[in-house]
């Protein structure tokens, strides 16, 4: 007799159906795992076993066949230890099989018997769901599982003796409850940002408009401040964005006790990130930084640092909102549709174009360290301004500027002028212009001719390419929301091409 428990394997961030099959044989005493197991899988007998053993239960010395379907599909990590227990349960009797049916299980076990929360709980809840199915996992990723539906059958023991239990009648585990995190009382203010009112202005136009930025100033004049300050004024995750970011953290185990924030994400990897750090890969082909930024804020301090190689790596994601992983025996999407945020010094001594400074290395200097950055990495990048030095003056008079509350009204504002009109398209899948396909900008903004003659020209003096231009009418689209116009107008437009022919 084959007694079968359901599981899941992942491919991205989707939980692929498993079937856990145990059959005991008579035979010599042996214990396998068939079905392309890896190295933790194949563990997991001795963690399965020693399990048992706390738990007053022994295996028969027989033939143990543990088989993993489909047998084609690579078997990876811990999450395989809990349905293997169950399943080998279910075939001594342990406990009673139909009790296994209509679930999923996932978890990692310890020698104790204990349950040891494992990643990807959230999106395999989320297609168990999908299945009319229940979930079984270990009770620190109860209230993450939780999230998948509020009428979903859940079992979140401590410990496979209490499951046990739950599943003979005798205790019933409570249903965990969804659990979120509140971040947006420790996030830094805009308030503490003094003069630099250009670049506060970039910041707010990037956040109204989920545009890319690279701010170019010397050492000190605030461009990481500045950028930090970033997701102060960003609205919050809708439940959509809230799941699909919460889905990825799962998958890379960075759910802190189950817990779901709305608030964006903002990731700062160093310029010494590798380049499968940074879009991802590795042996497993986990989620990068792209990846872990998706709907959120990927900030890249010290830009010409980063191996010119691992820049370019982010044009297809600044591009497309996804990043594919090929390998030899993988191919794997991810969402990857961040915003970025970049800063950079002017040259490799930080002071060129500074009054008073003279560099000894003369223009070379400049030239040789922003050649490190691409043409075609630059041209994806909407807004490029200049952050020079705070003088002493700014420093010393007394703080005036407006709080990251005051700003963050205005841009939600426009956010949501932004959401109305792409509803009204029936685009459903955009949400700031940002995202707007090139026909879709072109229909929105409709310069006038004022307008169209001044794009004409900018585009014949500084050469604009076709990225560059609609990139153009997508910032000038923001500043418009911000300003509350219905239509684009030449000051829009000239302060539009303003931001881009910096640099």
């Amino acid at each position: 007799m084959v007694t079968t428990v359901q599981t899941v394997a992942f491919l991205g961030i989707k939980a692929v159906p498993v079937n856990v099959q145990v059959q005991i044989a008579s035979g010599m005493p042996a214990f396998k795992i068939v079905g392309l197991p890896d190295k933790a899988v194949n563990e997991s007998g001795e963690r399965v076993r020693a399990a048992l053993i706390a738990c007053g239960l022994s295996l028969p010395p027989k033939r143990i066949t543990i088989n993993l379907a489909p047998a084609d599909l690579p078997k990876e990590g811990s999450h395989y230890d809990l349905p293997i227990a169950l399943a080998l349960m279910g075939a001594i009797g342990a406990v009673p099989t139909d009790a296994l049916d209509g679930y999923v299980a996932l978890g990692e076990l310890g020698l104790d018997g204990c349950l040891a929360p494992v990643a990807g709980t959230l999106p395999a809840a989320i297609a168990a769901n999908g299945q009319d199915l229940g979930i079984i996992c270990p009770y620190l990723a109860g209230p993450e599982a939780a999230w998948a539906s509020d009428d979903m059958n859940i079992i979140a023991p401590k410990s496979l003796t209490a499951l046990i239990n739950h599943l003979c009648g005798r205790q019933l585990c409570e249903r965990p409850l969804p659990k979120r995190r509140n971040m947006a009382q420790n996030l830094p203010d805009l308030s503490d940002v003094r003069g630099q009112q250009i670049a506060r202005r970039a910041i707010e136009v990037a956040a109204a408009g989920g545009h890319n930025l690279l701010m170019i100033g010397p050492p000190g004049a605030g461009k990481s401040m500045l950028a930090a300050r970033l997701p102060s004024i960003m609205p919050a995750l809708n439940p959509h964005e809230l799941l699909d970011v919460s889905m990825i953290q799962s998958i890379a185990g960075e759910l802190a006790d189950g817990q779901l924030s709305d608030q964006r994400p903002f990731r700062a990897p160093h310029h010494s990130a590798s380049m499968a750090a940074l879009v991802g890969g590795g042996l497993k082909v986990k989620p990068g930084e792209v990846s872990l930024a998706h709907n959120g804020i990927l900030f890249l301090d010290e830009l010409p640092e980063f191996t010119p190689s691992t820049l370019d790596s982010l044009r297809q994601p600044l591009e497309n909102g996804e990043i594919v992983i090929a390998r030899a025996n993988a191919r794997i999407s991810y969402p990857a549709n961040f915003q970025l945020i970049a800063a950079m010094n002017p040259c490799k001594c930080g002071m060129a174009g500074t009054p008073g400074h003279t560099c000894k290395r003369g223009d070379r200097c400049a030239t040789d360290y922003q050649s490190r950055i691409s043409g075609p990495f630059l041209d994806r990048i909407d807004l490029r301004i200049d952050v020079p030095a705070v003088s002493a003056a700014d420093m010393i008079a007394p703080a005036c500027a407006e709080s990251s509350s005051d700003v963050a009204k205005r841009v939600v504002k426009a956010r949501n002028i932004q959401r109305e009109r792409f509803l009204e398209l029936r685009e459903i899948d955009i949400h700031t212009n940002s995202d707007a396909n090139s026909s879709l900008i072109e229909k929105i903004v409709n310069p006038d001719k004022d307008s169209q003659k001044l794009l004409i020209q900018a585009s014949e003096r500084f050469n604009l390419s076709a990225r560059a231009y609609h990139r153009v009418l997508k910032v000038a689209r923001t500043l418009a929301d911000l300003n509350g116009t219905k239509s684009v107008a030449r000051p829009h437009i000239a302060e539009a091409l303003s931001y881009r022919l910096s640099f």
